[in-house]
């Protein structure tokens, strides 16, 4: 039986995250795919300072790299290719999921960071030891991101 490589053990362990965090990105400008591609390249380059962490360690330090690596593949985007005049960011076609997603991508950190390892699956325990904060103040503070994102959805509709 052929044991995996650590680096496909952990692109295993986080393609969920990698997919999830990547996805919130593609509307602006590259595909899920091209973010995912570009994440991985930074968590290979990184790979030694991942391997011998914890779990939850682990998981937020792979959230941070996948992040930086998908906005700076947009800052290179944005740089090279203007935006076209004729783009409407309120298109018909938005879902309420990805106005959510960029109401997330708007909160201040670390609120944004607590929402999206929330939307991962992640306990308040395990936020808090990967932000270092205590569970009752990511609760207090996942309760107010979700105040403050319910007022702004509620606003764009009317």
């Amino acid at each position: 039986m052929r044991t995996k490589d650590p680096f496909e053990e952990l692109l295993h362990r986080y393609r969920g995250l990698l997919f999830t965090l990547c996805s919130h990105f593609k509307h602006r400008g590259l595909e899920t795919d091209d973010l995912i591609q570009e994440a991985t390249i930074a968590l290979w380059r990184n790979r030694e300072r991942l391997y011998p962490l914890g779990t939850v360690q682990q998981a937020a330090l792979v959230w941070k790299m996948a992040r930086n690596a998908a906005i700076d593949a947009l800052r290179h985007i944005e740089n090279t290719e203007a935006m076209p005049e004729s783009y409407d960011e309120t298109a018909e076609d938005r879902t309420l999921v990805q106005e959510l997603h960029e109401e997330i991508d708007r909160l201040e950190e670390p609120d944004r960071t607590i929402v999206n390892m929330q939307l991962e699956g992640y306990s308040y325990e395990e936020i808090g030891q990967a932000l270092g904060l205590t569970e009752k103040n990511v609760s207090v503070r996942l309760v107010r991101a979700k105040e403050r994102l319910r007022k702004q959805l509620l606003k764009e509709c009317n």
